[in-house]
């Protein structure tokens, strides 16, 4: 059972008091809103840079998706997962999520037909 308080520490009388949050919760809790900002940061990141690929494709007549280079990513992140102790199901999961949004951007982009893009150099 809650306790509830009489209103003597600011909360209205009869309503449960919330529990303590020990120190080493709120520090942690601290870190992953640190973490979890850092990937909104790096997740940006990576989508203009995709997006460029995308345009770049778009100039240069190339598909959207490209699934050797989605094979061998999907091997490598696998490892750097297994590596890390991260269950390599799960990356594949988020790799898949990010992946899927990357494809429908670059859809999109081949579709509008946009002409700002220089052509692609194939030799490179």
């Amino acid at each position: 059972m809650s306790a509830t308080t009489d209103g003597a520490d600011g909360a209205a009388p009869g309503v449960p008091s919330a529990p303590v949050v020990p120190a080493e919760i709120l520090r942690l809790r601290h870190s992953i809103d640190n973490i979890d900002g850092a990937l909104m940061y790096l997740l940006a990141e990576r989508f203009k840079c995709t997006r460029r690929v995308g345009e770049l494709k778009a100039a240069g007549g190339l598909p959207p998706e490209d699934l050797t280079r989605e094979h061998e990513q999907i091997a490598r992140l696998g490892q750097i997962a297994a590596d890390a102790g991260l269950d390599p199901a799960l990356a594949e999961d988020f790799r898949s999520f990010i992946v899927t949004q990357v494809k429908h951007h670059h859809a999109l982009i081949a579709a509008r037909g946009d002409g700002d893009v220089p052509p692609l150099d194939i030799y490179s």
